[in-house]
């Protein structure tokens, strides 16, 4: 391809949805990517032993299969291969004590399951995702367009006009809840235990503003669209979204890593890489990277394309916490307290929202905590082939780990020298000895282990700074208009054919291509 329309800097998943919707329009696109295979945060490895395959990082896609992209993509990427498995049973919680709680995609069962937990909290459920239903259109039309549209000011202007600005302001201050508020309503502690923790996948904690907003989109999408995961391991998906844009005319080129965007006058020529090669386009460049890889020193965009005050807000540009991922392969499944949670995508272990709150406390200290909050993924619940015959695997994600680590909670870890090997590897075992407080003999049926620390995880990924999953804290000077930075709008930067996509940007972190997506749909 000697000159593409669009070159597109990262191959991540907005990257490919972009790069996917552009090819479909008969624009021919570059997709570069510095690591040596594509798809960002899409990985798949036999990290523990042969015939194991996990997830390296990212793995469920409910936003995906429920999102604009995956409408408009589907068909196309199924004749490249893609196919997804899914359950009844995307999510739930457990206690150490046994008692557990299964959310399932049938909602008279959660009604009726919440309902025999305490009187009142199945109707309350059933009410409330009723009423998030009534207004998913407002929910996934601010998601799902640029905030400063004309689209948005038909919509709010629409929805004031059919239901009165009451409706509208009601709207936007239970948005606004924090998700702590938002679960009080139930009085059993196995719903709060439930709703709560998926904030945490948003880079948001329980008692953060528009926490309950996020816990409210989850819980709907999870009942509605599933845990669903692709077949035979995640990579399959990129090399579906490669077969698709190659197929169209365009390219996904691995191992190119970009130094910077070159300039004809006060717009972008193309790219040149660290090794001196340069790539010229024709109508664009596309940058799914962090604002400070941008805009910051050294970044992508010359100095002098940058107004002083973008570089400023680029440079205090706010990470959130960082992750911990720890892959385990096992001998069979689970002994848990009730067989239906073999079942589960996704569980939660935790004591309380009370002892998430304090974990996160000391994660703000930069300490590791006494205690975390467990998302443990079931992979082959939902798909049985990623294991052979009789084996088990479990993915699990600790949002309570700090990116500039002081010390130790429990006083029981030396953290003098950081994330280092000694540390990454016993705080693992401190996991895993809280995980088997909830599985009977896990020790025993633990047949491997791999243990990615937030350094790890940044050097597999450049956009996980400190081992951020979501490239940037989700608080509100740092989500919907303000995301990226507050003196830019939407996908646009100060370089009229320059755009920037990915979790930075809005509408944040997750799997559905939203920012690719939107900047895809609105380039020609």
């Amino acid at each position: 391809m000697a000159k593409p329309d669009y070159i597109i800097v990262g191959s991540g998943m907005n990257s490919l949805v972009c790069a996917a919707v552009l090819a479909r329009k008969g624009l021919s696109v570059l997709v570069l990517e510095r690591e040596d295979t594509a798809g960002g945060c899409i990985k798949t490895g036999e990290v523990t032993l042969p015939g194991f395959k996990h997830d390296l990082m990212s793995g469920f896609y409910p936003e995906f299969i429920a999102g604009a992209a995956f409408a408009e993509l589907g068909e196309e990427l199924g004749q490249h291969g893609l196919e997804f498995c899914n359950t009844t049973h995307p999510c739930g919680t457990v206690f150490a004590d046994g008692r557990s709680f299964i959310l399932k995609t049938d909602r008279a069962a959660n009604v009726e399951a919440l309902n025999a937990l305490a009187e009142g909290d199945g109707d309350r459920f059933n009410a409330d995702m009723d009423d998030f239903g009534a207004n998913a259109h407002l929910s996934f039309g601010l998601l799902g367009n640029e905030l400063l549209s004309w689209q948005v000011v038909k919509l709010l202007g629409t929805e004031v006009w059919k239901s009165g600005l009451d409706h509208l302001l009601s709207f936007f201050g239970h948005a606004s809840r924090t998700a702590r508020t938002w679960a009080s309503q139930f009085q059993s502690e196995e719903a709060r235990a439930t709703f709560t923790p998926w904030v945490l996948h948003a880079g948001m904690d329980p008692d953060g503003t528009m926490s309950s907003y996020m816990a409210r989109v989850f819980t709907f999408a999870l009942e509605a669209a599933g845990m669903p995961v692709v077949r035979g391991e995640s990579a399959n998906m990129v090399r579906a979204f490669e077969g698709l844009i190659t197929a169209r005319g365009g390219d996904v080129r691995t191992g190119a890593d970009v130094a910077e965007i070159m300039m004809s006058g006060s717009r972008a020529s193309g790219v040149k890489l660290t090794g001196g090669e340069t790539i010229e386009c024709a109508r664009g460049v596309i940058c799914n990277v962090v604002p400070q890889r941008l805009y910051g020193e050294n970044g992508l965009l010359p100095e002098s394309q940058v107004p002083v005050k973008v570089r400023e807000q680029a440079r205090v540009y706010r990470y959130g916490r960082g992750n911990m991922i720890i892959h385990l392969a096992l001998d069979g499944v689970p002994q848990w307290s009730d067989p239906e949670l073999a079942k589960v995508a996704m569980l939660h272990m935790h004591d309380s929202i009370e002892q998430t709150t304090q974990s996160l406390a000391q994660v703000k200290a930069g300490l590791l905590p006494a205690r975390a909050t467990l998302a443990v993924a079931q992979k082959p619940a939902v798909d049985p082939s990623r294991v052979p015959d009789g084996k088990w695997s479990l993915w699990l994600q600790l949002h309570e780990i700090p990116r500039d680590l002081k010390g130790d909670a429990a006083g029981e870890i030396d953290c003098i020298n950081g994330w280092s090997e000694a540390v990454r590897e016993s705080y693992a075992d401190r996991i895993i000895a809280q995980l088997a407080e909830y599985i009977p003999y896990l020790p025993g049926l633990i047949l491997g282990r791999n243990v990615y620390s937030p350094q790890d995880l940044e050097a597999m990924n450049c956009n996980l700074v400190g081992g951020d999953p979501y490239s940037g804290v989700n608080e509100l000077d740092q989500f919907l208009l303000w995301r990226p930075l507050r003196s830019l709008r939407g996908h646009k930067t100060p370089v009229k054919n320059v755009f920037h996509i990915g979790a930075s940007t809005h509408p944040g972190p997750g799997l559905g291509g939203g920012s690719g997506y939107l900047v895809g749909s609105q380039l020609s």
